[in-house]
C-alpha cells in the first residue's frame, strides 16, 4: 500500500491510537491517558522497539507494537515480539495490515534479530490466512499463563 505512511508513535498520537485500539478489543477499557503516556515512553526507550502506526492521509488506520528482546542464546542475537496488530475495520482487506507487519519485520531485521514472533488468540481462518500471507508460519507450539481470562472471540 504505497499511500500508507508508517512511523513510530509519539505522544501526540496517543488519542488516535487509543481510538484505533477499539477495533482490536472493543470491550477493553481504554488505558488512562497518563498511564498510556508513561507506557509509550517506556516502549520507546527499548532500543529498536516502537509502536508502529500507519496513516492514510490524516487517518490512523493500522498499528502494531514491536519489541526487540536481547538474548543470551544464538550468539547474543536478539529476537522480536510483535503484539497488538490492528487495522481499523473500515480499512481492512487493503493490504494495510500486511504493510505494518512488513515495517515491523524491517525493524526486526535492521536490529539484527534472528526471528520475529507473534501470537493470535483468533481461530478464524481469515485471521490465520492473513498472518501466513504476511510471511509468518505456524511452526511452533505456543503456551501462555494468564492472570486475566481469555477474551471470547
Amino acid at each position: 500500500m504505497t499511500n500508507l505512511v508508517i512511523r513510530a508513535a509519539e505522544q501526540a498520537d496517543l488519542p488516535a491510537l487509543q481510538g484505533l485500539y477499539r477495533h482490536l478489543n472493543p470491550d477493553d477499557a481504554p488505558c488512562p491517558d497518563d498511564m498510556a503516556a508513561e507506557i509509550l515512553e517506556k516502549l520507546r526507550s527499548f532500543e529498536g522497539s516502537a509502536v508502529l502506526i500507519g496513516f492514510l492521509g490524516s487517518d490512523l488506520v493500522a498499528s502494531c507494537t514491536v519489541i526487540v528482546i536481547p538474548n543470551l542464546t544464538r550468539g547474543g542475537t536478539p529476537y522480536v515480539l510483535i503484539e497488538n496488530v490492528v487495522t481499523d475495520t473500515g480499512y481492512r482487506n487493503r493490504g494495510l495490515g500486511k504493510a505494518i507487519l512488513q515495517a515491523a519485520m524491517d525493524r526486526a531485521w535492521a536490529a539484527g534479530c534472528y526471528k520475529a514472533m507473534l501470537m493470535t488468540g483468533s481461530k478464524k481462518p481469515s485471521t490465520l490466512a492473513f498472518y501466513e500471507a504476511a510471511g509468518f508460519e505456524q511452526s511452533k507450539t505456543g503456551f501462555q499463563a494468564r492472570r486475566l481470562p481469555v477474551r471470547a472471540e
